[in-house]
């Protein structure tokens, strides 16, 4: 089932890359009582995603803030190492909190996965973006196609917050 509006985010975890090394962060950690926007990409360093989809966020995160939100975070099928490469090499240190759901637990229980298998990448998460308002989503934008970066852009979903 996939999630909706009004439903609450289900409990899990992502791997994050802190200053002593990989941790740990829960949902409850990142959802309780704050206002996120989360988005997905199918692929850390993949063309759409690298291109378009993080530097967007990473570009509006502080227009985005300003607009009562407390944390903008990228999540993606891929390990902490990457994901923090990926988010240094983006310049997204400070803006963007940078998520690995690396056995794709957390987008699966979503019901936003993606079977990239075709393309040799297994299963990932579609490319999306979640308002969420302490634990319950307010407002979902998934994309139609996994390439393509407008419903879920930084701009489409800044200028729906």
């Amino acid at each position: 089932m996939t999630i909706k509006v009004g439903d609450k985010v289900p409990e899990g975890g992502f791997a994050v890359m802190g200053a002593e090394g990989p941790g740990g962060m829960t949902t409850n950690e990142l959802f309780d009582g704050k206002k996120v926007v989360l988005f997905s990409v199918p692929g850390a360093f993949t063309p759409a995603c690298s291109a378009t989809h993080l530097p967007g966020y990473v570009a509006n995160a502080e227009a985005i803030m300003a607009k009562g939100v407390d944390t903008v975070a990228c999540v993606a099928v891929n390990d902490v190492f990457v994901m923090d490469a990926w988010g240094k090499g983006a310049g997204a240190e400070g803006k963007v909190t940078m998520l690995a759901d690396g056995n794709c637990d957390f987008t699966k229980a979503l019901g936003l996965e993606l079977d990239a298998s075709g393309f040799g990448m297994g299963t990932r998460g579609l490319r999306f973006a979640l308002i969420v308002d302490d634990g319950v989503v307010s407002r979902s934008f998934v994309e139609e196609s996994p390439s393509e970066v407008k419903a879920s852009s930084a701009e489409n979903v800044l200028s729906n917050l």
